[in-house]
């Protein structure tokens, strides 16, 4: 308790070293730990299911025709579940979304269809009742259902009795037969509730091998491995090949199964963003920690004399260690409870910046476990801060400081050289954070500025799904969306609205293998998949899609035969490259056939798809609505006004032709494009704030360690004054100082940036990783804040009174 009073008593004599220290620390540790609780929310932290580690992703992906990720289908599952020794049990997910609620207001909630094995592999009993059947895969017999825990209680209020009780879905009664634990959630579902996945016996052929409309889950048998299950996979495809009616595609679209960690595949897309703002997070920390330990050693330098009073009345080096760890490890620790304080804050940033990139049932909080974590990272820093102050302690040249005023004492060339060499490695980390900073800020700049194809301001999109219990065939869903648009484009305010099957930006676009007449695909040529809608005659006004030649498609092209399209630019640039795609035909089939044939009557601007930074882009066909008509599809309006203004009436126009039919999703489409680009925006901009702070950590060290090195020269300027030196050659004798140290950091920081820039390149875009320029222009800012620290330091060693200096002597 006397080395703690003693301590506090020291750090209460400087406050403003103290004060640094703490903001310092409160800095770095708080963005370290509200990064980090991200990345073990989403990256460490196991699903949460008994044994997750055994459970796998079975994913069929087509990389040559642009499908990497195409999911699995219902032949696979029959397939493999029992032909892959290496699973334990194999189960299929689809998902989608039903309408439940009274007529007038109508509510779509997210389900999911499986198979029956699908709790059984993931091992989750259920809290009532029983999972499905066998024989309920059918669509011979009725529905049933299971719930999750917070549909039973929102709409069954919590009666247990519930087993057996039907409700309505897409108006069809579904049975209740069990009810999930509180707290389940599949990682990639949002699902309320779940159904048997239900197809006819013929969907189970070998001909639908390839229609991936789901996902496979298995649990890995025993003592089974990756590889075991990857290469049994292999084997299966290479035996089916034989009978596959899309053996001819598959090659060139180089079709193959992987398999790999279930939890590794839900976060693989957002993996490389968070590890890097972890390492950007964690550079801060290491700028913050050299900044301490400068400072820390200057302080030291400060008291020498103190320690030499101590040694000369006996403390051993025992002792001045443990003052010294003692000392570093309070201010460590008042430091890291600041850093909790604002981790908690940056928490709750993070969330609201990223929280729709999120898996789904992923919950980001500054619990004990990272609490924990931000425990040991301060006492670890604690113990590295003092590291070199008990060296220079224990190293230093007291015993001339015992005589007053002396120059004795001050730091060795060691100590000089150490307190340097912190500054060169704050200044090249400091580069290296704003270099990341500036180009993903760059990239997102130039993400902006690129056309999406359209002109989204004022245009109101939303989502619907009409019932096949009562929109059971194509006439009647294509008599409504008819009475729809026109209902709808009759709205004051409405000046067009149409009807889109394959919306941008709203992650539901199509696609399907494409050929060309007399186009024949070399053999090896990679088979590519394109895109496609189906729309109403309205849409390019609707969307202000420019035309660029021919005609659009109009309302009697609905009743035409045969087809004619409407093809973008991008897809008439890459098939008739200075031809006149007008007359041509193409089918959405691998081989070119008669029945499948459209003609080409138009040609419109290019469109963006998914996010403004895509690259690539397939290209799109438009189809006359009638001739690709599904009970899933878009409504588009554009309005005179403001489109938040005009989403009450579009929901009343679409409850008084169906008062059980809600739309869904319904947002101005500008905010669809924002939300494209918030895997963009949000690193860039913690990015911008770890780089900020980084400079000014730097600019900070630069000063400390010049200002301190001008207080200790101080007589030495003064007799130099006096004996003629001119106040500019001590400005430019001290300037170099700092600006060889600057330059140095530079150097490093640059060597660093260019070995690292292939890191940030998949984050990127339109933007080079070692960019000249940009990295010029980060030299160029470090440069010259660097040079601001230095020139203060430097300027007021010009300003020292000689007589002071000698009258102190």
């Amino acid at each position: 308790m006397h080395v703690l009073r003693f301590a506090l008593r020291s750090l209460a004599k400087s406050p403003g070293f103290t004060v640094a220290a703490l903001v310092t620390l409160a800095l770095c540790l708080g963005a370290n730990l509200t990064i980090f609780a991200v990345v073990d929310a989403v990256l460490l932290r196991p699903l949460p299911f008994p044994d997750a580690r055994r459970l796998v992703a079975v994913v069929n992906s087509y990389p040559a025709a642009g499908y990497p990720h195409g999911g699995a289908s219902v032949p696979n599952y029959f397939d493999r579940r029992h032909a892959i020794p290496a699973f334990a049990s194999v189960s299929l997910m689809a998902q989608g979304n039903v309408i439940v609620g009274d007529p007038g207001s109508p509510q779509r909630v997210p389900i999911a269809s499986v198979t029956p094995e699908f709790f059984a592999t993931l091992r989750v009993p259920l809290a009532l009742g029983r999972s499905f059947t066998e024989a309920e895969l059918t669509y011979a017999t009725g529905q049933v259902a299971v719930l999750t825990d917070e549909f039973w209680r929102v709409h069954f209020h919590g009666d247990s009795g519930v087993l057996g009780q039907t409700f309505l879905n897409d108006g069809v009664p579904a049975t209740v037969i069990g009810v999930l634990p509180p707290g389940f959630r599949f990682p990639a579902s949002q699902a309320q509730f779940f159904r048997p996945l239900a197809h006819d016996p013929g969907a189970r052929g070998p001909q639908n091998r390839h229609s991936n409309g789901g996902e496979m889950i298995a649990r890995l048998a025993p003592h089974a491995t990756l590889a075991e299950a990857q290469a049994q996979i292999d084997a299966l495809n290479l035996r089916q090949a034989a009978d596959d009616p899309m053996r001819g595609l598959l090659a060139g679209w180089g079709y193959h199964t992987f398999v790999r960690s279930l939890q590794e595949d839900h976060v693989a897309a957002l993996k490389p963003t968070l590890w890097l703002l972890q390492a950007g997070a964690l550079f801060l920390l290491l700028i913050g920690l050299v900044n301490l330990a400068n400072l820390l050693l200057i302080r030291a330098s400060g008291r020498t004399k103190e320690l030499a009073v101590r040694q000369a009345l006996g403390a051993s080096a025992r002792h001045i260690a443990r003052d010294v760890l003692i000392e570093t490890m309070l201010l460590a620790l008042a430091g890291g409870g600041l850093g909790l304080l604002l981790g908690a804050f940056g928490v709750d940033l993070c969330a609201a910046l990223g929280a729709r990139q999120l898996p789904a049932g992923t919950t980001i909080s500054l619990d004990a476990r990272v609490a924990a974590c931000g425990l040991l990272a301060t006492l670890a820093m604690g113990g590295l801060l003092s590291l070199p102050v008990i060296w220079f302690n224990l190293h230093a040249k007291l015993g001339p400081s015992l005589q007053i005023e002396s120059r004795g004492g001050t730091a060795s060339r060691a100590a000089q050289r150490v307190r340097h060499g912190f500054v060169v490695v704050q200044v090249a980390l400091a580069f290296v954070l704003l270099s990341g900073a500036g180009l993903l800020g760059l990239s997102l700049k130039r993400a902006l500025e690129t056309p999406t194809g359209f002109t989204p301001e004022r245009v109101l999109t939303g989502m619907i799904s009409l019932p096949w219990k009562r929109y059971p065939d194509k006439t009647a869903g294509l008599a409504f969306a008819e009475r729809l648009v026109a209902a709808v484009r009759a709205l004051p305010g409405v000046t067009h609205a149409a009807i889109n099957n394959s919306m941008p930006f709203t992650g539901r676009v199509s696609g399907a293998p494409f050929s060309i007449e007399g186009h024949a695909a070399q053999s090896g040529d990679p088979v590519r998949a394109e895109h496609r809608s189906g729309v109403t005659s309205d849409y390019w006004s609707a969307m202000a899609i420019p035309l660029r030649r021919g005609r659009l498609l109009e309302e009697a092209d609905n009743q035409l035969a045969p087809t004619v399209c409407v093809v973008d630019q991008a897809l008439a640039d890459r098939y008739w490259p200075g031809v006149d795609p007008l007359g041509h035909r193409l089918a959405f089939n691998g081989t070119f056939t008669e029945k499948d044939a459209a003609t080409v009557v138009g040609v419109v601007g290019q469109v963006k798809q998914n996010e403004v930074g895509e690259a690539g882009s397939f290209g799109m066909v438009y189809f006359p609505y009638a001739k690709f008509q599904t009970n899933f599809f878009y409504l588009v309006v554009r309005t005179a006004l403001p489109p938040a203004a005009i989403a009450p009436s579009v929901q009343k126009a679409i409850l008084q032709l169906d008062p059980e039919l809600p739309i869904d999703d319904l947002r101005p489409l500008q905010t669809r494009i924002d939300d494209s680009l918030l895997g963009r925006r949000s690193p860039a901009l913690l990015a911008g704030i770890f780089a900020g702070v980084a400079l000014l950590l730097a600019s900070i060290g630069l000063y400390g360690v010049m200002a301190y090195a001008v207080a200790q020269r101080t007589r030495e300027f003064g007799i130099r004054l006096a004996l003629g030196a001119q106040p500019a050659a001590l400005l430019q004798m001290v300037f170099c100082q700092g600006a060889r140290l600057a330059a140095l950091g530079l150097a490093a920081g640059l060597a660093i940036a260019l070995a690292a820039g292939s890191s940030l390149s998949s984050l990127l875009f339109d933007v080079s990783a070692r960019d000249p320029f940009l990295l010029a222009a980060v030299a160029t800012l470090l440069g010259a804040v660097a040079t601001l620290a230095g020139f203060i330091p430097a300027r007021r060693a010009t300003k020292v009174d000689p007589m002071i200096a000698l009258r102190a002597e």
